[in-house]
């Protein structure tokens, strides 16, 4: 954080110098005092009062919501944005809502994931240690998961049934992992990713 110094007749004069210089309002700034300045005698022998201030960091979730605000903007669309950070766990947490979610999301969430991406590099770029960013809409997450996890039990099922292996659609790494997830316990099959990014797909196959 970059400190500057700034002087006024009084403090309050010096900080609203500093309010000015940088364009923000004051709970935008933090500042200390260097000298409180004094009038002196008839304004003879007066001392500028001297702060040195600094803009206020941002917060992640103000880092997030602002860069969100802009996407949306260009994408005209009005989405509320409500954030929640879990410091513990190092996750923060993004809800969306609006009147247009399905464009949000896109063809199998595939927009909603590249805001997620983009909205991570962002809050990451400041963030001293990483921060898992999760954006969500309409608890499409849980729902796209359940879908896969029932996709995965088909399958399974086809693969015992026909004894032949069956290669699923291309999936991003999330989806892929539900998929190797839901059937890593079952006795009869196994699943296996082949391909590059952004091809790369689950296949399920007999155990031998």
């Amino acid at each position: 954080m970059e400190y500057l110094e700034f002087s006024g007749k009084t403090v309050e004069d010096a900080v609203i110098e500093a309010c000015t210089h940088f364009g923000v309002t004051r709970d935008k700034v933090e500042y200390e005092v260097i000298a409180e300045g004094s009038g002196g005698l008839l304004g003879i022998g007066a001392k500028p009062a001297q702060i040195k201030a600094a803009l206020k960091q941002a917060s992640m979730e103000d880092t997030a919501k602002l860069f969100l605000q802009e996407v949306f903007a260009a994408m005209n669309l009005e989405v509320e944005i409500e954030t929640k950070l879990d410091e513990v766990d190092r996750v923060l947490n993004i809800e969306l809502s609006g009147p247009e979610m399905g464009v949000l999301i896109g063809k199998r969430g595939q927009t909603l994931d590249s805001v997620q991406y983009l909205a991570s590099l962002v809050v990451n770029k400041e963030a001293g240690e990483y921060v898992h960013v999760k954006v969500d809409t309409e608890n499409y997450r849980e729902r796209r998961k359940a879908t896969l996890e029932n996709l995965a039990k088909n399958i399974s099922y086809k693969v015992k049934k026909t004894r032949r292996p069956v290669t699923l659609e291309p999936m991003n790494p999330y989806e892929r992992r539900v998929i190797h997830s839901a059937l890593q316990n079952d006795h009869y099959v196994t699943t296996h990713s082949e391909g590059e990014e952004p091809y790369r797909h689950v296949v399920v196959t007999l155990k031998r």
